[in-house]
């Protein structure tokens, strides 16, 4: 599949701010990486479990290669080395090692495949269990999280099951198909505290998918046998709030403080309520005392600035960002935010000038974005323009990224020929600039001019032959024409990409579709597997089913596609091959 450009980033719904609130608050844990270990190692592999004995001279050879790299920082090496060994010699002690080596290395699709490898051959292990959950989690597949934590918690291991339930809303996960999931095992969940545990994630997660009255019928069964539970008045808030009730969620958020005096989450639900409830300043005196237990916590006044202005109360927003402007190294998000408050006000100058002072960083596009979308709502479309030739000028290193976000709009505003018009002048200018090339083969490519679209392309090729993405977009986009006698062609342009970035799985997904092309489903299935299994697309999901499907492999073809339907709302690719094969339909 070609690369896509990033979407602009959307606001964290009203009804999440608290929970993302609590996550802030309470941290969260993340797998390590070389660059996350608080101390350098000397050696990371020292602690890893011994190599067995009676090897053979190659399987020697590859085990010392491995060792050697590890012992260089060559984490990557090691870990493949120690992969390679398993299929010589199936023992968990070297898939672990394998998984010890990748989780020193920034490459995540490595870790999961070494995870999965050390879970093969040891299937009753809790260890790669909780790490492929932890894995899951990071890739935001919050299901495959699910099901491998209900798995463990059939073995014995710890519920939490509520905790993360509100992780997984607190970063937008779709409840539907986890309360699928959870609402058939509840009957096999362990009784006792991890059966309460349970209904109430089950409860929180009906809360969320709209489903009201069963999450208060749930709720009333545990009404006495969880009552001293902080989860149940949680629970109970939110189930308030969904339902209009903010005095009952003031109440139930009482409730629960009382439980547990000292968790934030209730200090936030009582702040959000009193805001609903017009109560500004009951709201402040809740969040100034969250804010003395935790001074010089920006971030946190960050995100109380956001909750506010979700709430529309835009003073107390202003009050929280003013204090962070005036230091030396004040925050960028501090200058978004208050000309998000300017612009909620109606002070559209103000807030341009807020949003001109957020420096390169995360936020830079977001801002400028911000900025000329508040503009041509107040009809100022020569204005907006005006504004971002000069921040082009301002910011030469994020000129390409300026331009694109210009022809974006203009796109938006159904000026699709001034946007062209545009690209073609900055292109001109400056006629090796890789990223505007491929926007406009990108471009071309929706137009369905495949011949301007090959044309920029090999541009950027011809310049950089090591351009990944340009090899990988050309070579897919022939794969998929399926023109027969450039198939050759294309695979040899996907295999280039994927030497250069291997764990890149949209190339994998390339890499197996002009398989397919090429009449060989067998050799394309273990790619389209890989590529899904590090980024669950639609489009990925489309070509596995489809492989799946031509291998006779039916009823995995109809079980993906069941998944597909349940995990996408947008799914073209997918309802295309339903078109092709209707066979497929569950």
């Amino acid at each position: 599949m070609p690369a896509v450009l990033p979407a602009p980033l959307r606001p964290l719904p009203a009804r999440l701010a608290p929970l993302a609130l609590a996550a802030l608050l309470a941290g969260c844990q993340a797998l390590p990486t070389a660059g996350e270990v608080d101390e350098p190692l000397d050696d990371p592999m020292e602690g890893a479990p011994p190599i067995e004995r009676g090897l053979d001279a190659e399987g020697l050879a590859g085990l010392l290669t491995a060792e050697l790299a590890g012992q260089r920082g060559d984490y990557r090496r090691a870990a493949r080395g120690y992969l390679e060994a398993t299929e010589r010699y199936a023992t968990p002690r070297l898939a672990e090692r394998a998984a010890l080596a990748a989780s020193f290395s920034s490459d995540r699709e490595l870790l999961t495949r070494a995870a999965d490898r050390w879970q093969a051959l040891a299937p009753d292990a809790e260890a790669p269990s909780r790490l492929l959950a932890g894995l899951a989690m990071q890739r935001g597949d919050w299901p495959e999280a699910l099901e491998r934590r209900l798995t463990l918690i059939e073995r014995g291991g710890e519920s939490d099951l509520t905790a993360f339930i509100e992780t997984a809303l607190a970063e937008d996960a779709d409840p539907r198909p986890l309360l699928a999931l959870l609402r058939p095992w509840l009957p096999s969940a362990p009784p006792g505290p991890p059966r309460q545990d349970a209904e109430l994630a089950t409860a929180l997660l009906e809360v969320y998918s709209g489903d009201t009255d069963a999450a208060e019928r749930r709720l009333a069964r545990l009404d006495e046998s969880a009552s001293r539970q902080p989860a149940l008045w949680l629970t109970r808030a939110r189930l308030a709030q969904e339902q209009g009730d903010h005095r009952g969620a003031r109440d139930a958020a009482s409730r629960g403080l009382a439980a547990s005096p000292d968790d934030a989450r209730f200090i936030l639900l009582l702040a959000q309520s009193e805001l609903r409830l017009g109560n500004v300043a009951a709201a402040e005196a809740r969040t100034d005392a969250l804010l003395e237990d935790h001074v010089g916590n920006d971030e946190l006044r960050l995100a109380l600035a956001r909750l506010y202005l979700e709430e529309q109360a835009t003073d107390a927003a202003r009050r929280l960002l003013l204090p962070l402007v005036d230091a030396p190294d004040a925050p960028p998000q501090a200058f978004l935010l208050l000309g998000t408050t300017a612009e909620a006000e109606g002070e559209v100058d103000n807030a341009l000038l807020y949003y001109r002072q957020v420096a390169p960083g995360p936020e830079f596009l977001t801002a400028r974005l911000r900025a000329v979308e508040m503009l041509i709502e107040d009809d100022r479309l020569v204005d907006a323009r005006a504004f971002l030739r000069i921040e082009r000028l301002r910011h030469e290193t994020h000129f390409a990224d300026l331009v694109t976000l210009e022809v974006e709009l203009l796109e938006r505003e159904g000026l699709s020929d001034e946007a062209a018009t545009l690209l073609d002048r900055e292109l001109d200018r400056t006629p090796n600039d890789e990223q505007l090339l491929y926007l406009r083969a990108m471009r071309a490519w929706e137009a369905d001019d495949i011949e301007a679209m090959e044309r920029d392309l090999g541009r950027i090729i011809e310049r950089n032959p090591d351009s990944a993405m340009a090899l990988n977009a050309l070579g897919y986009t022939l794969a998929d024409l399926d023109i027969t006698e450039r198939l050759d062609e294309a695979r040899e342009m996907i295999e280039r990409a994927h030497e250069l970035e291997p764990d890149n799985p949209a190339i994998m997904d390339s890499l197996g579709w002009v398989y397919y092309r090429q009449g060989d489903p067998e050799r394309a299935l273990p790619w389209l597997e890989r590529a899904y299994a590090a980024m669950p697309d639609q489009e990925i999901a489309a070509h596995l089913i489809e492989v799946l499907w031509v291998l006779e492999r039916h009823d995995e073809a109809r079980e993906r596609l069941a998944e597909a339907l349940e995990r996408f709302d947008e799914r073209p690719l997918i309802d295309d091959l339903l078109r092709r094969i209707p066979e497929l339909a569950p």
